[in-house]
């Protein structure tokens, strides 16, 4: 049976987003792409205004001739102005690289220098400007389910919490919180920031999350094109994992039991 994840008016097979920052090398980084499965790949476009970053722009350049569909993020933005300023360069910035349809743009406002946590007032005052200007957006927020339903409801076409502070490695924090916004959504819902291993990824998955969107995971492990493909395989399993358990199909989990029993028969032994 088909499932996919559908973002506004396009459909992915993946549900693995990654992200393309803090590779050690060009290689590391376009090798662990591959090795993930992903068909999303996040940028930020603030880094590739930087001067003399040309590791970026190579990537960038390398990864257009591949199916997959840029996500540019606004990372870096502390207000909302600068949030659309930097959605509207991105956007840009991937019709130059050749995909004139693609509108998506992950939205970050982050005025907390610190603990690296979303601005709620000036995402949500970004997020109307863009859908408004034909964006699909993205935004990434807290675990607020408040704050998730009113981004929901003036078009929005995810809803991307983070697990714990973006490139901590926490894992996921806040489960209440993410089972309230999952179950109230009717668009899908991305954890987005803290996954540090695969089983923060399945755990995500099984709760009922759409996707999983991270970079440090891989970026920053000893062999990151190894992790990338651990961290494929974890999506695919915490997606199988909760569609058995939601929708009771034929490979639905054993019952549990009181007392131990053994694995064996214990008839037609020889001795």
């Amino acid at each position: 049976m088909d499932d996919f994840l559908v973002i506004g008016n396009k459909k992915f097979s993946s549900r693995l987003l990654v992200g393309t920052g803090k590779y050690r090398t060009f290689e590391d980084a376009k090798q662990s792409l591959l090795a993930s499965g992903t068909q999303i790949v996040t940028f930020a476009i603030r880094r590739l205004t930087q001067k003399n970053n040309k590791i970026n722009f190579n990537l960038l350049n390398e990864l257009k001739s591949y199916p997959y569909h840029f996500l540019p993020n606004t990372a870096g933005a502390k207000t909302a102005e600068e949030a659309i300023r930097l959605a509207l360069l991105g956007r840009e910035i991937i019709q130059y690289l050749g995909q004139e349809d693609n509108n998506f743009v992950k939205l970050e406002v982050i005025n907390d220098s610190r603990y690296l946590l979303p601005d709620p007032i000036g995402t949500l005052k970004a997020a109307e400007y863009l859908v408004k200007n034909n964006f699909t957006v993205l935004p990434y927020i807290n675990a607020d389910p408040i704050l998730a339903k009113h981004l929901e409801e003036i078009g929005c076409a995810t809803i991307m919490p983070l697990g714990s502070p973006i490139g901590a490695g926490q894992g996921i924090q806040n489960e209440n919180n993410l089972k309230i916004i999952i179950e109230n959504s009717k668009v899908p819902v991305i954890i987005d920031a803290g996954i540090r291993t695969t089983g923060d990824i399945f755990k995500g998955l099984k709760l009922g999350a759409d996707a999983i969107l991270l970079n440090t995971a891989i970026a920053k492990s000893n062999n990151p094109e190894k992790m990338a493909y651990a961290m494929k395989m974890a999506t695919q399993a915490g997606r199988i994992a909760y569609k058995i358990e939601k929708y009771g199909s034929n490979a639905g989990f054993m019952s549990p039991n009181q007392y131990a029993q053994a694995s064996s028969s214990k008839t037609g032994l020889f001795f």
